[in-house]
């Protein structure tokens, strides 16, 4: 008679993950049991105490060592808990928190047929139970389905950095993706432009993800496994390893070669990176922009984790094979996202360029293939994140008759109109073009050291040269802010209500912060650095 053995689950080390898909289904069910007028604060709640206990799950395990010397590997060898996973995890929980804040103002977005910004913004919209929350009531304006959806793709996203084998990391994909895809054509204003932008997500992220499992397919193939040890110990020749490794199988080489490459090829999609970046100024511009803000900041942070672990412990056998195509994917990144962004007019697109420069840069620290490489690059997502969602919390605000005023020709004067606004807008491009003392000149210091100390300086030099390109644009909105003239007919600024306040309020403060002060969180990611095998 066979024993069965019972699967051995560590609940603890799973929990912030667990917490989080279990707030998501609660948030189903109150959309099929909860009267309308009640869902949304529940919504919001279950939300913001799902995230912020998942926070403190992470900052739990991390404390009790498992970001350093009690790291492991759990799930039956499905999900690893180390340092950089439980890293991108508490970004990433910390992501989906304030983007709750950001979703939750939604609701307030002024939808009225033929009603100005002005007498909108006069209403006391955000007093519960005021005329204007019970306008939005009966124009259906309380869309609290897209709570569960966020907490899904923070689920998705959660798991996505700690895949230990390969078929966790394409459900991961699916989860985080599916959710992103709903969440992008739920703009109500421009309903056209975010339901097309979101078929083009669907229809490219669907190509990424089938390349993405057809790599998958091919490891297994060659490997005989999809655990990430296992298939680096048959990569290596390690003794005991499944097969003999890379020098004893040449017959087989195609399959890890062309396997390893479509990998590669659906997590460079994530990113945004070129030339896998077509569908991000469309996504960006289409989608609801608390949306594009969340997606911007979140989905980065867990593809380059999942980008980090496949490349660190996977195929760093292969490193003389992968390592010259980074470095042209790099390249191209940092110089195409520069250099395009100079030719936009619409800021969300110029943000959705800037992104793809981003992801160049940060791509020079995963060249690095060091350990100051992984905690540079720890860092540069983390500081980026708060950047982005500060930015696009800015663009809600800006608006005029039409809705969102996204065209550059509507930001001149805005430092005369709203000063302050202007010069938070003006903080978080500095920090983008990475102006000393902001985060964005500590980020961009620690990958160009990082690569510079692992031989790289070729990229260093680049990175540089696309920094001061990408300096121009970042400067030439800045002067259109505060030194041109306003416009009879140019935006209004809608009176934030706390939540917005509270998002870029927070995401100012970090980026002056992690500027000014960064040698605390350079020395967290630097503990983090160290991946489990």
């Amino acid at each position: 008679m066979n024993d069965l053995q019972a699967p051995d689950i560590e609940w603890v080390a799973l929990s912030p993950s667990l917490i989080v898909f279990g707030a998501a289904i609660l948030g189903v069910l109150i959309e099929a049991f909860l009267p309308r007028k009640q869902r949304y604060y529940a919504e919001v709640a279950v939300s913001t105490l799902a995230l912020a206990g998942a926070f403190a799950a992470v900052v739990g395990l991390a404390a009790s060592g498992h970001g350093t010397d009690d790291a492991q590997v759990a799930g039956m060898g499905a999900l690893a808990v180390d340092g950089p996973a439980l890293f991108l995890q508490g970004v990433l929980c910390l992501v989906g928190l304030v983007s709750v804040l950001l979703f939750a103002e939604r609701r307030l977005e002024p939808a009225l047929h033929g009603a100005s910004v002005d007498s909108f913004a006069a209403a006391p919209a955000a007093v519960p139970g005021g005329p204007a929350e019970r306008e939005a009531e009966k124009a259906g304006w309380t869309t609290t389905e897209i709570f569960p959806l966020l907490l899904f793709a923070v689920g998705g996203m959660l798991l996505f950095p700690a895949a230990n084998d390969l078929l966790v990391l394409f459900i991961a994909l699916e989860v985080l993706s599916l959710p992103l895809y709903l969440l992008c054509a739920l703009a109500r204003r421009r309903r056209l432009l975010s339901q097309e932008a979101a078929v083009k997500y669907f229809l490219l992220g669907a190509f990424a993800s089938a390349f993405l499992l057809f790599g998958v397919a091919l490891l297994y193939g060659y490997a005989g496994t999809v655990s990430y040890a296992g298939i680096a110990d048959v990569v290596s020749g390690e003794p005991g390893a499944i097969e003999p490794g890379l020098a004893g199988t040449m017959g087989n080489d195609a399959l890890l070669l062309i396997g390893g490459a479509m990998l590669v090829m659906g997590l460079l999609f994530k990113v945004g990176a070129v030339p896998f970046h077509m569908w991000t100024p469309d996504v960006y511009q289409g989608a609801p922009t608390p949306v594009t803000g969340f997606m911007a900041a979140a989905t980065k942070v867990a593809a380059f984790g999942a980008l980090l672990r496949l490349l660190y412990v996977v195929l760093p056998g292969l490193r003389w094979d992968w390592e010259p195509v980074l470095w042209g994917v790099t390249i191209a990144s940092m110089v195409g996202g520069a250099v395009v962004a100079i030719t936009q007019t619409d800021v969300k697109r110029l943000l959705a360029y800037s992104s793809i420069a981003h992801a160049g840069f940060i791509l020079a620290g995963v060249v690095a293939v060091t350990e100051d490489g992984v905690s540079s690059v720890l860092f540069y997502l983390g500081a980026y994140s708060f950047v982005t969602l500060g930015a696009f919390a800015v663009v809600t605000l800006v608006r005029d008759s039409g809705g969102e005023a996204t065209h550059l020709s509507k930001w001149a004067g805005l430092g005369r109109r709203s000063p302050l606004l202007a010069s938070v807008f003006a903080l978080f491009l500095l920090a983008f073009a990475g102006i000393p003392l902001t985060s964005g000149f500590a980020g961009k210091f620690a990958v160009f050291r990082a690569a510079a100390d692992s031989g790289a300086m070729g990229l260093v030099v680049v990175g540089v040269l696309a920094s001061a390109i990408a300096a121009f644009f970042y400067i030439r909105v800045i002067v259109l802010m505060f030194f041109s003239e306003p416009k009879a007919d140019g935006p209004s600024v809608v009176i934030p209500s706390p939540l917005t306040s509270t998002v870029v309020g927070l995401a100012a403060v970090v980026t002056i912060v992690l500027g000014v002060a960064p040698q605390f969180f350079l020395d967290l990611a630097g503990q983090a650095g160290v991946f489990v095998h």
